[in-house]
């Protein structure tokens, strides 16, 4: 039986003097496996600190571009490990450190499939930072590049893993609490896109747009909740607040700021999300609606006030049985890890498919039709049209992507 691990008592300044010797519920196993990141920014960084927490891989080395960012991340990194990090010269030897037993990828959206190239040819489990590209076209051309791949692609789509999400589909799937599901309600209300090294999401051409770089989470949820593949998309939005008079190198940012996307699923769901990025402070919410009930998440992130992110669910199920309202949390240090605790089950799962397990993560499949129904809402944005998905896949000779695996 696996130990449950006492991360209060084992690293507290009051518990030092209980040796290696000494150590059975405080002891934790070694690193089984090396972990390359591959781009040093704020997620990269949130990734070796999760892998330093969860303690399955030690953080191998580390490659950027940006000598800044390798710095920054290696000085963040010594405070929480005595692991010495390799900082590596390009892109192609930290691919092929032959120490290395899986390669993380956290580069900015335009350059994922490039990267990715060189790390498919070494033949290492990958994992990939969403969204999986800018482009619909590159997002195929990836997965049919990962096709060939004797190894892994995992995709970062790690809202799937919010423990609120986590409910949901509990309720829905497993428990059936709601019965026949017809509609699904998401949003999310929050602060602009944050500076990043070149200002390089202010740009639609580097990030894919707004709805593919920062939607793309939802779109994956959603899909998960349907059960099905989106037929239709509409959407509309645009920028109002936020960068209007922002320009770098004399190119003014073209990022939108808020939208409205009404998605049709052809098992007959309908579902909905709303965006709005001029927001003082963070909140998601997610409605599920069957014929026998409701499901309600909420999720409200001060920071203004630095307070605890407060997460709740309601199962709102009326003559039908017991409705309930619950308070959810993750251990507070794994809370504190990075996007609510999230990222640190996504690596659960990466360490599970490294020790040859079943797991539930976001598949290649699975990354490019969160892209394909962001993709499809990008472009009714621009048209103001109903955008169907056959038409829009085949005007771009991708219809093959229509014959392909599960959603």
């Amino acid at each position: 039986m696996t130990k449950a691990r006492l991360r209060f008592f084992e690293n507290s300044v009051n518990q030092r003097h209980i040796t290696d010797a000494d150590r059975y519920l405080y002891q934790q196993e070694p690193p089984r496996y090396n972990l390359v990141v591959i781009g040093t920014g704020t997620m990269g960084q949130e990734h070796m600190r999760v892998a330093a927490l969860l303690g399955r891989a030690r953080v191998l080395g580390i490659y950027d571009q940006q000598v800044h960012s390798m710095d920054a991340a290696e000085a963040a990194y010594r405070a929480i490990s005595s692991d010495v990090l390799r900082r590596y010269a390009d892109l192609e030897s930290a691919c092929n450190d032959a120490d290395a037993d899986v390669l993380m990828i956290c580069t900015p959206n335009f350059t994922h499939l490039e990267v990715l190239k060189t790390a498919l040819a070494s033949g290492k489990p990958i994992f990939l930072e969403k969204p999986m590209a800018t482009t619909l076209a590159d997002a195929v051309a990836l997965l049919d590049a990962a096709e060939n791949h004797s190894a892994f692609v995992q995709i970062g789509l790690q809202y799937r893993y919010k423990a609120q999400y986590q409910e949901a589909f509990h309720e829905v799937k497993a428990r059936g609490s709601l019965g026949q599901i017809h509609t699904i309600s998401m949003s999310e209300y929050r602060p602009p896109f944050l500076d990043k090294v070149g200002q390089w999401n202010k740009f639609n051409c580097n990030t894919g747009g707004t709805l593919v770089e920062k939607c793309c989470h939802y779109f994956d949820l959603m899909n998960l909740m349907a059960d099905s593949r989106a037929v239709r998309v509409y959407a509309t939005g645009g920028r109002a607040v936020n960068f209007l008079d922002f320009k770098k190198d004399g190119v003014a940012s073209d990022i939108d700021d808020h939208a409205f996307v009404c998605i049709d699923y052809a098992n007959g769901i309908k579902a909905s999300f709303t965006l709005n990025m001029f927001c003082a402070d963070f909140s998601e919410e997610l409605i599920v609606v069957g014929d026998q009930g409701r499901v309600v998440t909420h999720e409200r992130f001060d920071f203004h006030a630095q307070v605890p992110t407060q997460t709740s669910i309601k199962v709102e199920i009326g003559e039908n049985g017991a409705s309930r309202s619950t308070q959810l949390s993750y251990p507070k240090l794994i809370e504190q890890s990075g996007h609510h605790g999230a990222t640190y089950y996504e690596h659960i799962a990466l360490m599970d498919q490294l020790d040859g397990k079943q797991v539930d993560c976001a598949t290649v499949q699975q990354g490019l039709w969160s892209m394909i129904v962001a993709c499809a809402a990008q472009e009714s944005l621009r048209s103001g049209h109903v955008v169907s998905i056959d038409s829009f896949l085949r005007a771009q000779q991708l219809q093959h992507v229509l014959e392909g695996g599960k959603v």
